[in-house]
């Protein structure tokens, strides 16, 4: 497979080495619509960098969207975790405002992709806006559209092929303590708990259909518009490889469906 293109900028949105982020800009004079992207990994410092959603960032740029793929802190590194996380994936949305300044984005038009525990983060920062508490950062930025790609809802007790990638105890890594001794954390951090989150929802499943359903069902119910993607043979890695018939679907449909009107 290919390298990615150098990003047109790498930026920093904080001062931890992890803060960082990679704009890349379609061709034309934009504005251009936005995607926020976020990697996966378990939520875990040693699965999982922002070169895993590179291609990804890059089809959709050549697609006329402006991605911004970010990196940020999780467990095993300082500040990762509850909340610091939470806090990164926060600040990385809300520095396209800053982004915006000099570069030509289209903040009324902004999504926000993850992959893998990335589709959970993604999912709570559309959340932002309903949670009313200073984790959720001063939400300069509100997407309107979250496309979560073969990963989790909520922050429950992962189960199945999820259970198999992770472990049983990644959210508890990550969260610093199970659900029963943190749930005011678990609740505030668990996009299915905040449901309707008033934005337009994309989900594509690969090998974690069944770990996603219970969340696709809820939204739906919630009154949340969703439109699902299954790609035919789809696994939990080629749905973010441009390269693959797989892949270049996923990119399709999100360049398709993310900002329609």
């Amino acid at each position: 497979m290919a390298a990615p293109s150098p990003a047109t900028l790498v930026a920093r949105y904080g001062a931890d080495p992890l803060q960082l982020g990679e704009l890349r800009l379609p061709n034309g004079k934009g504005p251009f619509p936005v995607a926020v992207v976020l990697h996966g990994g378990c939520w875990d410092a040693t699965q999982g960098e922002l070169r895993d959603t590179a291609p990804l960032a890059e089809a959709l740029a050549a697609r006329g969207i402006a991605t911004w793929n970010i990196e940020y802190r999780r467990a095993g590194t300082p500040g990762g975790g509850w909340p610091g996380t939470f806090e990164d994936v926060a600040a990385a949305t809300d520095h396209l405002a800053v982004l915006a300044r000099t570069q030509p984005l289209d903040l009324d038009h902004v999504a926000v992709v993850g992959h893998d525990t990335g589709a959970q983060l993604a999912l709570w920062v559309a959340a932002r806006p309903r949670l009313g508490n200073p984790i959720a950062g001063a939400m300069a930025v509100r997407p309107v559209t979250a496309v979560a790609i073969d990963g989790p809802g909520t922050l429950g007790p992962l189960l199945g092929a999820a259970a198999q990638a992770c472990g049983e105890a990644a959210a508890t890594r990550f969260m610093g303590g199970t659900p029963a001794e943190k749930p005011e954390a678990y609740a505030l951090a668990s996009p299915q708990g905040h449901l309707p989150l008033g934005v337009h929802q994309l989900i594509v499943v690969g090998a974690l259909g069944a770990e996603m359903a219970p969340y696709v069902q809820a939204a739906l119910a919630s009154g949340d518009t969703v439109v699902k993607l299954a790609p035919g043979g789809a696994d939990h890695r080629n749905v973010i490889a441009p390269a693959t018939p797989q892949g270049k679907q996923v990119a399709d449909f999100i360049a398709a469906q993310a900002f329609g009107e």
